[in-house]
């Protein structure tokens, strides 16, 4: 695994990448992690300047990219959508021949996967997903570094995602499981599940890893011999507020709650991507639990609270993790 270089690769989706360069990635991460909390300088990429493009804002993702950044020794420009062109005055071939030639390493965050695919082709330095509406590769390194050090290893560990599976994190966690060898089970109503097409890629892969895919719509049911439970919010960024309506409707039954961690086994964590609506401590958490009568969303705040939460330190560890990648990468 020494000999692994990534350098000049784009990190746009888990697909990509073999298992021993995922692995590779984990384990730099936690190097960097531990340099940093021993206050070791690693100002590796010194010289360096990187943009981080976001068309949907965020907390974790703009700061993790900032930080790591700064802690290599990188320089960082933001471009939010008022600060961009993208798209509108000028296409995404040439943002990224335009940024390419000033940067060396750019991020995207924003919606349709082609989006970051086309500034890939098209930029001569890296690009990096920090998120489009089918991929969220860079959140699933977290997940696993976390999951990493609770556990001390990956392979074998069943990963249980509750919630619509249809979008970035439902397929980012397959792909992610499938290449690492986990066992991973989507549990939702039959027809919020990923497309067929990445399920069939994705048991091709398991196939390989030793890893299993599998969908069950009994909460409980899913729950059971469970190592990590994983949820997201309903709704996500960007998407009309009348999908609510349908969302709680459908997702209600599949809420994160004590009865579903009981239901897992004894030492299972909690694990969440956040923002998560587990009280009314925000505007938009209060606005829809007093609309739908509701005290939480996705997660009770006693599982978001409970010592089996580790959601906290996997926030953290986006830093960490977005860190080895551009080190790596660049």
């Amino acid at each position: 695994m020494a000999n692994i270089s990534l350098k000049g690769r784009d990190f746009l989706k888990l697909l990509d990448f073999t298992p021993d360069e995922i692995a590779y990635l984990i384990d730099l991460a936690a190097e960097l992690k531990q340099k940093k909390k021993a206050g070791i300088p690693h100002a590796i990429c010194q010289g360096k300047n990187v943009a981080l493009i976001f068309e949907k804002t965020s907390t974790r993702t703009r700061c993790s990219f900032e930080v790591a950044a700064r802690d290599l020794g990188a320089g960082v420009t933001y471009l939010d959508p008022s600060g961009s062109q993208i798209g509108r005055k000028e296409s995404i071939a040439d943002t990224a021949r335009v940024l390419g030639s000033m940067f060396d390493g750019i991020e995207y965050r924003g919606f349709g996967q082609e989006i970051v695919e086309t500034l890939a082709k098209y930029a001569p330095v890296p690009v990096w997903n920090g998120l489009t509406d089918e991929f969220h590769p860079t959140q699933i390194l977290a997940d696993f570094l976390t999951i990493r050090e609770h556990f001390g290893t990956l392979a074998g560990k069943k990963l249980v995602y509750y919630g619509d599976a249809r979008f970035n994190m439902g397929n980012s966690l397959m792909v992610g499981c499938a290449k690492m060898g986990l066992h991973f089970v989507a549990c939702s109503p039959a027809e919020y599940k990923p497309s067929a097409d990445l399920i069939a890629t994705c048991e091709k892969i398991a196939g390989e890893t030793g890893a299993t895919i599998g969908f069950e719509t009994d909460p409980i049911k899913a729950a059971q011999g469970a190592d990590a439970i994983y949820t997201d919010v309903w709704v996500s960024m960007g998407e009309p507020v009348e999908v609510w309506d349908e969302r709680v409707k459908a997702l209600a039954p599949y809420q994160v709650n004590a009865s579903v961690m009981a239901a897992a086994k004894k030492d299972a964590i909690f694990l969440h991507c956040l923002p998560a609506y587990h009280d009314k401590n925000t505007a938009i958490g209060r606005e829809m639990c007093d609309r739908f009568h509701r005290e939480a969303m996705e997660v009770t705040d006693e599982v978001f609270e409970s010592p089996a939460s580790l959601v906290f330190q996997e926030a953290e560890n986006r830093m960490h993790t977005i860190k080895a990648v551009m080190a790596a990468t660049l």
